[in-house]
């Protein structure tokens, strides 16, 4: 199983954020030349959570390379040793499979609407069908799956650290976000709002 893991983390790691940061991104940016990424260098709380949300994801990435390349350095983080069973490791690597599956599908379902962070100067359609008849912020979904399924595969005090905090950010977030789409498409979005949960 350790083998498994050493070799799946990194992979997969690499493989989720090529899709859920750069692909799309970069599919987007060629067929409408806007650049997706809208997170700015001011201190706004938009800001903020963006640049805070970037250490999450680095701190994924510290976990993920210790346990795979530095055997030894892993007792560092802290190991919660009564987690570690393998019917919670096989439901880590479920929940890493199914949120790469369904991140994959929204934002390509997204479209040319697909942002990271909140676009003050390009309006954007709002999406409401595939995946977004279920839940208003899908990939967002995805991502807090992501975080469990490192959680669980790896149950550590930065892990969790890291579930807590990235779900927390992901929270304040899908708020600010709520109240520009409620501003930008106002009784379309309210409708939307009526008939759609915010997660699922």
């Amino acid at each position: 199983m350790n083998d498994l893991l050493k070799f799946f983390l990194p992979t997969y790691l690499i493989g989720y954020f090529a899709v859920a940061l750069f692909w799309r991104s970069f599919v987007t940016w060629r067929k409408t030349g806007v650049i997706p990424y809208v997170f700015g260098k001011t201190d706004n709380v938009h800001n903020f959570v963006g640049m805070l949300f970037r250490l999450t994801l680095f701190a994924c990435t510290i976990v993920v390379s210790i346990y795979s390349f530095w055997s030894g350095g892993y007792q560092y983080l802290a190991p919660i040793l009564w987690l570690n069973h393998s019917m919670l490791i096989y439901f880590g690597l479920g929940l890493f499979i199914v949120s790469f599956i369904w991140t994959f599908i929204a934002q390509a379902q997204m479209g040319n609407s697909w942002r990271i962070g909140i676009d003050l100067n390009h309006k954007t359609e709002l999406i409401q069908t595939g995946v977004f008849r279920l839940s208003r912020n899908p990939i967002f979904l995805g991502m807090r799956l992501t975080l469990l399924g490192l959680f669980f595969t790896l149950p550590n005090a930065l892990s969790l650290v890291i579930v807590i905090l990235g779900d927390a950010l992901i929270q304040i977030q899908v708020r600010l976000e709520e109240e520009f789409l409620a501003k930008t498409h106002g009784k379309t979005y309210q409708e939307y709002c009526k008939k759609t949960r915010r997660w699922v």
